[in-house]
């Protein structure tokens, strides 16, 4: 098991919140993934954090949270390519599977919404 500190990293916020981490992230990427708590990035590493737990991608760095027990949260970012694109790969996995179980085509094709509060208790 390696330590995710031991890697070349850069800090972008410390000792800050969740929501606020999420904020920045969200703010200063090109691209913004949510993952669950308990993600796992670098082979051994678990993302921890309040739901939805933003993940960024900035060119070839990837930008996330780091809890430090006794310390706080931070936003890291790491050059890796190879997570991104793991990142990518995952969330497109994710997508499909909504789209499988109905997501936003099944909502689409049940018709029409209300014109208003009263009609939706017609049927």
């Amino acid at each position: 098991m390696s330590c995710i500190e031991q890697m070349k990293y850069k800090l972008h916020l410390e000792r800050t919140s969740f929501k606020e981490a999420r904020k920045y992230i969200e703010k200063n990427s090109d691209e913004v993934y949510y993952v669950d708590p308990g993600y796992k990035i670098f082979k051994d590493y678990y993302i921890i954090g309040v739901p939805p737990v933003a993940m960024g991608v900035r060119g070839t760095e990837m930008l996330f949270t780091y809890v430090k027990p006794c310390h706080g949260t931070f936003v890291m970012g790491i050059d890796s390519e190879e997570e991104i694109a793991r990142l990518r790969e995952n969330e497109k996995i994710k997508i499909e599977k909504s789209l499988k179980k109905g997501g936003l085509k099944a909502k689409a094709d049940s018709g029409p919404a209300p014109a208003s509060y009263g009609e939706m208790w017609k049927k």
